[in-house]
């Protein structure tokens, strides 16, 4: 068994709880608040400016050129195709590009990016991995997992289609691989891994909780 296998057995009960999540089944359903999903898309488009950063930073600690190649690839991917993505969510919904560029990071969203910035500067190359694993396939997994709840198109079936597309499956099938790699290559980093691991997966799962409750800062 690869560790990443073993990372997700650890972290079994996030994934239960993440997929269990109103904001995941209403929006399987069709029901979820637009104002929810709203706040998702302007807090992951602030979100996803650090998760870039993390990609290049592993890139740039990464020892062999292909390995550097492809984090530095996916950084541009992000800024260029997922971000643009993002854009586009939410411009069906009257939110401009000058909009989603002065959002305030919510706390979570704060206490998430922090975390994986921080991870990046000074984690090692395993730590990283670890920790930028749980975005990748917790939202395959509950993109998964709304696809099979899901009974008739709606207007968030966009989000279902992106996150179930064949191309973010082959993004999170190397992002897996990573993983296995640095958990053979690094068994001396396995609980720092772990705990990188467990650490982004609750986040994910704040980061929903965040969007459903609208949360802010009261000051």
């Amino acid at each position: 068994m690869g560790y990443s296998e073993q990372l997700l057995e650890d972290g079994t009960h996030i994934w239960d709880a993440q997929k269990d999540h109103p904001f995941v089944r209403e929006l399987a359903a069709g029901t979820l608040e637009e104002s929810a999903f709203e706040h998702w898309v302007r807090q992951d488009y602030r979100y996803l400016l650090d998760y870039a950063r993390l990609f290049s930073i592993a890139g740039a600690k990464a020892t062999d050129e292909e390995t550097m190649t492809h984090l530095l690839g996916v950084a541009h991917e992000v800024l260029e195709d997922e971000m643009d993505l993002h854009r586009e969510f939410a411009a069906d919904y009257g939110i401009s590009q000058d909009e989603l560029e002065a959002v305030e990071k919510a706390p979570t969203c704060v206490a998430y990016t922090n975390f994986l910035v921080r991870t990046a500067y000074e984690g090692s190359i395993a730590e990283i991995a670890a920790a930028l694993y749980p975005c990748m396939q917790g939202y395959l997994d509950v993109g998964e997992h709304a696809a099979d709840l899901a009974t008739e198109e709606h207007r968030y079936t966009p989000f279902i289609e992106l996150y179930t597309s064949e191309e973010f499956r082959e993004a999170t099938a190397w992002c897996r691989e990573f993983v296995d790699y640095c958990g053979e290559t690094y068994p001396g980093d396995h609980d720092a891994m772990r705990e990188a691991f467990l650490t982004s997966a609750k986040l994910e799962y704040r980061f929903w909780e965040m969007a459903y409750t609208l949360e802010g800062w009261e000051l």
